[in-house]
């Protein structure tokens, strides 16, 4: 479905992300991993069309979009969950939901589309009218990810959905990653969890300083001397 091809990325002259690529079947949970400041994020969003590559190519289906602006990518079935949310929390749960469908004009499916976000985040039909930022962190996370499903996307970038979130939600945030996934939806996750991550993935990429070191499936990575001594403290 998604194809990276040895992208390179730099923020200015400093280089970022180099020579990196992955392959990310229909259906499935691609997760990438690493510490922090590896280039996960800058992966992700130049996957989303927010990081200009300088080389290399990115394909959705075998069409390549690296020369997409952003906004185009979306109709396409892409959505981006960013890193930090970046709610308006101004604006109440519902309004912020509705502007994940922004690209969409059919107002009935929107509406059905709402209810399908509400079924799988119930916590949210309780705060439809409440102002977003007033919102725990772990319930802001669940706006940001159904904002993000109301595009109705096939593809679901996902950057650090951990992020800020109390311990005792980060299992349910997870588990509502596994529930999106099994209703169709190819899921490319950005994550510092190295072992939550990989709980739930199927195949996954480990990046170091910008390039990847390891590949494969999440069961492999698992058992990996590299990923068990750098991340999991095994």
């Amino acid at each position: 479905m998604l194809r990276v091809r040895e992208i390179a990325v730099s923020y200015g002259r400093v280089p970022a992300v180099h020579d990196v690529g992955l392959t990310l079947e229909s259906g499935a949970i691609h997760a990438v991993v690493g510490a922090n400041g590896a280039g996960k994020s800058t992966l992700l969003r130049a996957v989303a069309g927010l990081n200009r590559i300088a080389r290399g190519a990115i394909e959705l289906d075998g069409r390549p979009i690296h020369g997409l602006p952003a906004h185009a990518r979306v109709p396409l079935g892409l959505s981006l969950v960013p890193e930090g949310r970046h709610l308006f929390p101004r604006l109440t749960v519902e309004r912020n939901l509705q502007l994940g469908a922004f690209t969409r004009r059919d107002a009935a499916e929107v509406a059905e589309t709402m209810a399908q976000v509400v079924e799988i985040f119930p916590i949210l039909e309780q705060r439809r009218t409440q102002l977003a930022g007033t919102l725990s962190g772990g319930e802001q996370q669940m706006v940001a990810i159904a904002r993000g499903l109301m595009s109705r996307p096939r593809l679901l970038l996902l950057d650090e959905p951990s992020w800020g979130i109390a311990p005792m939600l980060v299992a349910k945030i997870f588990e509502t990653i596994q529930q999106i996934n099994a209703r169709g939806v190819s899921i490319l996750l950005v994550e510092q969890n190295v072992k939550r991550a990989l709980s739930i993935a199927h195949r996954a990429t480990v990046i170091q300083t910008g390039r990847v070191v390891a590949e494969g499936t999440a069961a492999e990575l698992l058992q990996s001397d590299l990923v068990r001594q750098a991340y999991l403290g095994m």
